[in-house]
């Protein structure tokens, strides 16, 4: 039951009081507001930036002390508990005079114990599912399967109608814009984190990060006509009303494409073997993971089980979907791997479902993310908009007379990253949701629309029942921010979290359905102290935690389910963006925001949960025979988690250039696979639980060449993730974004450009002059590729060219002891862009050395019985010499073991390389070839590669850099066994033919006898 007390209750003791009809009051003095003072100050936690809490008046009533305590007490997570303690204290701090009386703590005359309430099994929500995928394994019992959650990362690009062009809704800074620098929480990790406990998660921006965007239709016009049907007992007919068309080159003022053409209908049956089939097929440029949407229209009678069949490169995926929710928009399925070309039947429909006579509706699906088609415009200065300006103080919106307007378009601008209100307009909304203004003023628009979003998706569900909408009964809405803001001392701004329990003037009030708005002040407290629990238990111990503001802005305020608004960190503050750009940061920040909105789902609906486990680790391919194949991983504990260990695996399998396909479902931390062709075969492993399943292993592949010349072990070291490198002075402060851009998870998609303004003194003035932090802008419509674990195949297909079979493993595997002589004479380490990393500030230990104690001796110990060595890595030199925390250990290996040094580091910045006479016979002088050092979309980019020579008269140059004869490879013959040593990493190279051809030369060379 609820144990608030009714505020009138409150005032209307005050009043009584005030008429002097009970007890008088006494105001204790100064010297003992002073003492309950310190018990208050005592009672705020560390690190709690929220300014001084006070103790405005301490009030003496009968047997009752009352503290009224200044606002901001209410920002802080207390508990039942700790109000019981901090009551103690007060009482104990006033001595004599707090004996038998009790004390009451008001916050600006509210009691605190009305911010308490329990989760009251009235409150419990069961709803019909949306979107339900057919496989089992794809539902979890403990997890948040069938909930629906609607979200969003800030806002976007906007159409300034005061200026008169698109621009960022905030300024440029530490090498990104908040407008982008959210969505790289959302996109690759708190949704998929979601999704894989089994929510379906409703985006208010485009989550597809592609330009390219596929439209197929049954109306044609500007969309592809791909579309085809298939009669069965029942016929396809065209239904009544209106349906999508894709007619226009860009869509302005209100213009919607839902309203513009048709759709299809059929009714439904339980024979199936007489289905009715409706077919999509989609013609993409480039191959990729695309998101796939489906659009349909609600009807009478529409169906509550329509089956979507995905087709794509990892097989066919059914989907059940309720028509009788979200008629007329994009309705997203999934990510799905394609391939370059025709994917025939992409998207299927039938009309099979369990009940009979219901109607199933087709319409477009949407492959891709694509750009911004909305075009803008300034609102003329006409009568009626001179009359919508002036009731919305917006005067200074509209255009001035005798200006020939045009439309403004920002088609270059992926659809990503524009805001919410473009967005939905292209999806499909009604323009009473995306512009409530009228289009007066679209960033008004833009931060209205997003909550008025959510009651549109929950209107006519249990929800919102009387209000219009899509029927989708939505359980929570979360949107992410980052604040602007400097400290003088370079300290962390840290995390805000903003709800709201105030409506129509009433502190506590209900939502539409009944329950309480406390519940968000739980949900609130919950999602912040898994953040900051778990941003000071992994990266920064000081992490300031800045509240709990029960405020009433329109994100948090308007949704009429448990809100949450949360300002993660400042953007502008460069002590937090030394985190804040690092993916790590980034994915564990999204998994405690994922586990407290798991937490907050599972104890308002009375259930237990279980958290989904963490990648798993140690990967490795163990060659039984020239068929047979083991795979072994070992499971990731969570230290932060008390329950997210797994039960079961997934492996997938890739064959060539294909997709990855389910091979199997094991309790077993192994696999038995067999191969019987000579193509490259990649895998990689999801560890599941109740509570959902993983994100991916590294992907691992092997191969067997016709006719093979021998063995290699292929092993992946390149496991860095990290912030560009950055350099902290009093003065002078940034990141290095030309020396090291970082290494970011996949795709990077909050990259705008580098920076170029160190000077800590310069100010913000405008967006457009944003001081110290200002950054370039020329990458800003372009993601940048990342670490995608995905290289063992790369080095694995030029081995086989060379006529050598393979497996790979992960470094710690092959530190481990994985790798003999006896089974593999050369092994191939793969280290990419590995470097010992800083962590922040340095709190918690660094990451990512290359030469770790065990690694180094599992090297020795291969290379002691006659093993070989390829290596490959731009920092493979400077990481020992120019790295002060390498030891002489490092230093001794490198040279006396591999047989190199460090001779420059940056060495080259034109990507050129060749190689050069030698008096190995084996390596062949002449070669030139292209390896990445411009950031791009396909390969990560080298910045700084490293300049090798050998260590002593053991080694001779092979490679040098095109530009200015630099060495840039190291063949060594060590007597018992050989190395090769280069300062770029192979994979990187351009051409894959010359990769071969380089490959080939160095497998000889090193099994040159």
């Amino acid at each position: 039951m609820s144990k608030r007390i009714h505020a009138f209750v409150a005032l209307a003791c005050a009043g009584l009081f005030a008429a002097g009809s009970l007890q008088a009051q006494t105001v204790l003095g100064d010297a003992d507001v002073a003492r309950v003072q310190a018990v208050v100050s005592k009672n705020v936690p560390l690190n709690m930036g929220i300014g001084t809490v006070r103790a405005s008046s301490v009030v003496m009533s009968g047997d009752t002390v009352t503290v009224d305590l200044s606002e901001n007490f209410s920002d802080i997570p207390f508990t039942e508990s700790s109000i019981s303690k901090m009551k103690d204290d007060v009482k104990a701090a006033l001595g004599p005079q707090g004996e038998g009386r009790k004390v009451k703590l008001t916050v600006a005359g509210v009691d605190v114990d009305d911010y308490f309430i329990d989760f009251d099994s009235s409150y419990k929500r069961k709803h019909a599912p949306f979107v339900t995928p057919v496989d089992k394994d794809r539902h979890y019992s403990k997890a948040l399967d069938g909930n629906i959650v609607a979200m969003w990362p800030s806002h976007g690009l906007y159409f300034e109608n005061k200026l008169n062009r698109w621009e960022w809704q905030r300024g440029r800074l530490m090498q990104t814009v908040e407008d982008m620098y959210t969505h790289s929480y959302v996109i690759p990790f708190l949704m998929p984190m979601l999704e894989n406990a089994g929510a379906y998660v409703w985006d208010a921006r485009e989550r597809d990060t592609h330009k390219v965007a596929v439209v197929v239709d049954n109306d044609g016009g500007k969309a592809s006509s791909a579309y085809g049907e298939q009669n069965g007992k029942c016929a396809w007919t065209k239904g009544n009303g209106t349906g999508f068309a894709y007619v226009r080159d860009q869509y302005v003022d209100s213009q919607n494409p839902f309203a513009e053409g048709t759709y299809r209908q059929v009714a439904t049956t339980k024979d199936k073997k007489k289905l009715s089939l409706a077919h999509w097929d989609v013609d993409m440029p480039e191959a990729g993971d695309y998101a796939i949407y489906v659009s349909y229209k609600t009807v009478p009678g529409s169906s509550t089980d329509a089956r979507y069949t995905v087709n794509s490169l990892a097989g066919p995926e059914e989907f059940v979907v309720d028509q009788t929710m979200a008629g007329g928009v994009w309705v997203y399925l999934g990510t799905f791997q394609l391939k370059k070309g025709l994917n025939k039947n992409v998207v299927t429909l039938s009309n099979f479902s369990k009940e009979e006579n219901r109607v199933v509706t087709a319409d477009a699906i949407k492959v891709g993310g694509g750009t911004n088609m909305v075009a803008r415009r300034v609102a003329l200065p006409t009568d009626e908009n001179k009359q919508l300006a002036a009731q919305q103080e917006n005067e200074k919106s509209l255009g001035k007379p005798g200006i020939d307007y045009k439309y403004v378009s920002s088609s270059n601008y992926p659809l990503f990253e524009v805001g919410s209100r473009y967005y939905l307009q292209w999806a499909g909304f009604p323009d009473s949701v995306y512009s409530p203004t009228r289009g007066i003023n679209d960033y008004t628009d833009d931060y209205r629309c997003r909550g008025m979003w959510v009651n549109y998706l929950a209107g006519g569900s249990a929800v919102l029942p009387a209000r219009k909408g899509l029927n989708v009964p939505v359980d929570v809405s979360f949107c992410l921010h980052t604040d602007a803001g400097t400290t003088p001392g370079d300290d962390i701004i840290g995390t805000l979290i903003i709800y709201c329990t105030k409506q129509n003037g009433k502190q506590f009030s209900n939502y539409v359905d009944g329950t309480p708005r406390e519940l968000s002040r739980k949900f609130a407290n919950i999602v912040t102290s898994q953040v900051v629990n778990d941003i000071r238990a992994k990266y920064e111990p000081n992490w300031t935690r800045r509240g709990m503001r029960d405020a009433s802005y329109f994100e948090a305020r308007v949704p009429e389910v448990p809100a949450l608004l949360m300002e993660l960190l400042s953007h502008q503050n460069f002590a937090d963006m030394k985190y804040g750009l690092d993916p790590n940061f980034r994915f564990d920040v999204s998994r405690a925001i994922y586990k407290g909105i798991l937490k907050f789902i599972a104890q308002r609906d009375h259930r237990d949960y279980v958290v989904q486990p963490l990648p798993v680790n140690s990967f490795a391919i163990d060659r039984v025979s020239d068929d047979c194949y083991i795979l072994n991983w070992k499971p990731t504990p969570d230290s932060l988690s008390e329950n997210a260990d797994p039960k079961k695996y997934v492996v997938y399998e890739r064959v060539a250039d294909g997709g990855f396909k389910q091979l199997a479902v094991t309790k077993d931390t192994k696999y038995v696979t067999y191969v019987k062709d000579n193509l490259v075969h990649s895998y990689k492993v999801v560890a599941m639980n109740d509570g959902g399943r993983s994100f991916p292993s590294e992907v691992l592949s092997l191969g067997v060449a016709k006719g093979s010349k021998g063995n290699v072990a292929v092993v992946n070291g390149f496991t860095r993730l990290s912030a560009p490198d950055w350099f902290d002075g009093d003065k002078m402060a940034g990141f290095l974004d030309e020396k090291d851009h970082g290494v970011d998870y996949v795709r990077q998609i909050n990259y705008v450009g580098k920076q170029y303004e160190f000077d800590r003194s310069l100010e913000w003035k405008d967006d457009d002059d944003t001081g110290f932090g200002d950054s370039r802008s020329d990458h800003e419509t372009e993601p940048v590729a990342g670490n995608t674990f995905d290289y063992t195949a790369i080095h694995g297909q030029s081995l086989l060219n060379a006529g050598y079979s393979f497996v790979s493993m992960s470094a710690q595997a092959f530190a481990a002891g994985k790798v003999n002589s006896e089974d593999f004479k050369t092994v191939d380490i793969i280290l990419g862009k590995q470097k010992e990393t800083p962590n922040g500030r340095g709190a918690y230990p660094d990451r990512y050395k290359i030469f770790t104690p065990e690694l180094m001796q599992a090297i020795k110990r291969f290379t002691s019985a006659g093993g070989n060595v390829l290596m490959s890595g731009s920092y493979v030199g400077s990481d020992v010499w120019n790295n002060a925390k390498a030891g002489d250990a490092e230093k001794t290996f490198a040279s006396s073991v591999l047989g190199y040094k460090l001779r420059a580091s940056r060495a080259c910045d034109k990507g050129q390389v060749m190689t050069v006479p030698t008096s190995f016979g084996a390596l062949v002088d002449g070669r030139q070839a292209t390896f990445v050092q411009q950031l791009n979309s396909k390969m990560y980019a080298v910045e700084s590669p490293d300049a090798l020579m050998p260590a002593d008269d053991r080694g001779q140059t092979y490679m040098r850099y095109g530009e200015n004869n630099k060495p840039a490879a190291v063949a060594v013959d060590c007597g018992t066994y050989r190395t090769m040593v280069m300062g770029f990493p192979l994979e990187t190279v351009v051409e894959p033919g010359l990769r071969d051809a380089i490959v080939g030369d160095v497998m000889r060379f090193l099994n040159q006898q």
